[in-house]
């Protein structure tokens, strides 16, 4: 392998990576080591087809050759080839203002507002700007024709989706649609500034990887930017943002500004990879019974800078469960369950669950031996591992599995209570499920108001996606330590249960 990491490299990494704390089990301490390697500054991100990506990808597959796995990749190898084509806006060359006949005001790229990047982009945007509420049905009429649609992008129920927003905006011939981000989903907050602008997608795939493609203009605006588009309007944003996340009824007006855009925007196509490695059976009559367990090593690489960071390095999302991954190889070598397990790396989960889509559509086992799936992200060890939320809990029986495993460790088991999150769709388990496999993925859980929510909500405001989900960030090593175990057995629940999962019927 052409990027192959010498030990000596690897020692220099970890001895000068600053790490949160030293956990005190050797166990946990080299699933930790294996995380410093992976989210390092050296990884630059683990971006999507990068270099380094790769060299994160062969680091992997040495882990599992030495573990005693057998390949499954590509043409006997460990890595199967993920073909891939992006659009990118360029921040150099795009930028945003808003103007009207006498001044203008720019708005930060990446910042301020964001574009969908879509290979039917203009060169320029230069449009009238109309407010219609939330955009729902009866907001939006023809006279929105030729001008940008601002709306405000509620993600509760019952409050349409940004989807039906888009379609609307077109339909009633908009030349674009500006969503305002929904700053009281305080569920999951807006995130700003955006990484980048960039879309990607299988190359030559029929069916759609990205958000829903549309034909005019998507853009995304920072609900704290909205004041400069509503400047002059008679309107004040702070009302219209109270009593959105109320959701009061919101008025209908034109703004006396126009938005006007130049766009750079790029495309190539290039590839990634998926490392996958399996652990054969022992029991011969299980041999087309393959359990399939996953995590992603992709990451975001590098973005727009936050707090002057501008490295996302992705050490909780992904490369701590990639370890999990590596270290249960390295801990049954050469001690195979009665049914065989297949290790899964997949690439491009941030990108649209590119990896794991392709390897359902290109398998390198037969589809039909594969019975179940086991997906390890969104895991965020912040406190003691005493909920666990199941991700596709309705989706099959391996909730049984969980269940079996979880009561045997005291720990309760919990449905998804924030559904309007849509995890289940937002994870490799996804993949699985749309194939017809029966597949579940977790979060760690909490009570509602209690400290545990308060740090998991801080997590995700100040670190999730950003620079600052790194190998610093504080963590609790006995809940990691917890839920690898809780992970290790539920493997050998199910590649050891005298029955198969199975789905469970829509109702």
């Amino acid at each position: 392998m052409a990027h192959r990491l010498k030990a000596g490299i690897i020692a220099a990494l970890l001895a000068t990576t600053p790490l949160a704390a030293a956990p005190k089990d050797s166990d946990t301490r080299a699933w930790w080591d294996v995380i410093a390697l992976l989210s390092s500054d050296a990884m630059r991100g683990r971006d999507t087809g990068s270099p380094e990506h790769r060299r994160a990808a062969e680091m992997v597959a040495e882990r599992f050759k030495a573990a005693g796995l057998k390949p499954l990749g590509d043409a006997g190898g460990w890595l199967q080839t993920v073909p891939m084509h992006e659009v990118r806006v360029e921040s150099s060359g795009t930028h945003f203002e808003v103007v009207t006949s006498n001044q203008s005001k720019p708005l930060r790229f990446l910042n301020d507002i964001s574009i969908r990047a879509t290979a039917e982009l203009p060169d320029q945007i230069n449009a009238a700007i109309v407010f219609r509420g939330y955009c729902g049905q009866g907001d939006i009429a023809a006279d929105v024709a030729g001008k940008n649609v601002l709306c405000f992008g509620a993600r509760r129920k019952g409050m349409g989706s940004d989807d039906a927003r888009i379609a609307a905006a077109t339909s009633a011939g908009a030349a674009g649609i500006i969503i305002i981000d929904d700053v009281g989903f305080t569920v999951e907050p807006p995130r700003w500034p955006a990484a980048y602008a960039r879309s990607i997608t299988l190359r030559n795939s029929k069916a759609p990887s990205a958000p829903t493609a549309a034909a005019i203009p998507v853009m995304r605006l920072n609900p704290d930017a909205l004041a400069t588009l509503l400047a002059g309007s008679g309107h004040d944003a702070g009302q219209i943002l109270s009593d959105a996340i109320a959701a009061r009824p919101l008025p209908g007006f034109d703004l006396p500004q126009r938005l006007k855009a130049e766009l750079t925007t790029s495309t190539r196509d290039f590839s990634s990879e998926n490392v996958l490695a399996l652990l054969p059976g022992t029991d011969p009559a299980l041999a087309q019974q393959i359990v399939v367990i996953d995590a992603h090593i992709d990451g975001y690489g590098i973005g727009a800078p936050v707090n002057g960071d501008s490295l996302y390095n992705g050490a909780f999302d992904d490369a701590a469960y990639v370890a999990t991954l590596v270290r249960l190889a390295e801990m049954r070598a050469g001690k195979g369950y009665p049914r065989p397990v297949l290790f899964a790396v997949f690439t491009g989960e941030e990108k649209g669950l590119l990896g794991s889509r392709w390897f359902v559509d290109h398998p390198t086992v037969p589809k039909a031996d594969m019975i179940a799936n086991i997906t390890l992200d969104a895991i965020r060890p912040l406190f003691p591992l005493k909920i666990l939320t199941l991700i596709g809990s309705d989706k099959s029986s391996l909730k049984a599995n969980v269940e079996r495993v979880a009561t045997a460790m005291d720990i309760e088991v919990r449905p998804d209570l924030e559904p309007e999150r849509g995890m289940i769709r937002r994870t490799d388990a996804a993949s699985f499920l749309g194939a017809g496999i029966p597949a579940v993925a977790f979060m760690f859980g909490y009570d509602n108001g209690s400290k545990e929510e308060a740090k998991f909500r801080n997590w995700y405001r100040t670190r999730y996606h950003k620079p600052q989900d790194d190998i610093t960030q504080p963590i609790d090593f006995t809940a990691a330590k917890d839920f690898n175990d809780f992970f290790a057995r539920l493997v050998n629940d199910v590649a050891r249960a005298e029955t198969t999962p199975k789905l469970v019927p829509a109702p």
